[in-house]
């Protein structure tokens, strides 16, 4: 039987680290990534491990958690290995909204904070029952450049692509699929979105594309509303109903 409740939890998922601080879990939460950057008042206090690729294992082994908390994308299956010897490990897989609503619930049962996920779900839920009606818009959304990045359909981004009707060109791909202008000028997006993360896109980069599609409409979004998962899914579906509404 797992020991229950943790008392020295370490999260190696940036976007799961916040949700382990909603659900009301700080005090128990001992380590994080340098990537783990919200909620910025309380990972401030919280001792970072490296990152999310390459935590500093014997560090993380001389703290003695008793709780790891990672992700099948973030990290990497070799680090696993090495730390399931000395701690619990809750490895989540998320490549949907629905998966993250269960890897809430599954995560409330784990840590003894069922209750404080329910209500997150709830919260998500009706956030996202809000979202407006509009047409579809073929889409394609960056997230690097040297070379062109963008996303597949088994990827979270894309699912939240998909309920907000931005129809994603690069559908019929798998996770992150590299191309080129030249391609994209034969798909012939409507719309282009640059995301903030993890490449730092800016004004000057919708320049470079818009000499290449003058017709397409290029936009810089918040990567956070497309790929973080957890309890920043509420400001973020919050925010997407509001753009969606205006786009």
């Amino acid at each position: 039987m797992p020991k229950f409740p943790y008392k020295r939890i370490i999260s190696l998922v940036p976007s799961l680290t916040e949700l382990l601080i909603n659900l009301g879990l700080e005090d128990q939460l001992i380590g994080r990534t340098r990537f783990c950057i919200h909620p910025k008042k309380s990972v401030k206090n919280i001792e970072i491990f490296g990152g999310t690729k390459n935590p500093n294992i014997e560090k993380i082994i001389g703290f003695e958690p008793d709780l790891i908390v990672a992700n099948k994308e973030e990290n990497r299956k070799e680090d696993i290995s090495a730390l399931e010897k000395h701690a619990d490990i809750l490895l989540t897989e998320i490549n949907t909204v629905e998966d993250t609503l269960f890897e809430i619930d599954r995560i409330g049962l784990k840590t003894g904070t069922t209750k404080q996920a329910e209500k997150l779900i709830t919260r998500i839920n009706r956030v996202l029952q809000q979202k407006p009606e509009t047409k579809a818009i073929q889409t394609a959304y960056f997230i690097w450049k040297d070379p062109w990045m963008t996303v597949g359909s088994d990827t979270y981004i894309h699912d939240v692509m998909k309920k907000y009707g931005l129809i994603n060109i690069y559908g019929d791909q798998l996770r992150y699929p590299t191309t080129t202008l030249e391609e994209l000028s034969n798909l012939s997006p409507e719309l282009i979105l640059l995301s903030s993360e993890p490449y730092p896109f800016k004004e000057e980069h919708i320049n470079e594309i818009k000499t290449h599609y003058p017709n397409s409409r290029i936009e810089l979004v918040n990567g956070e509303w497309f790929s973080w998962y957890g309890s920043r899914m509420v400001s973020s579906f919050e925010s997407l109903n509001a753009w969606r509404a205006d786009l």
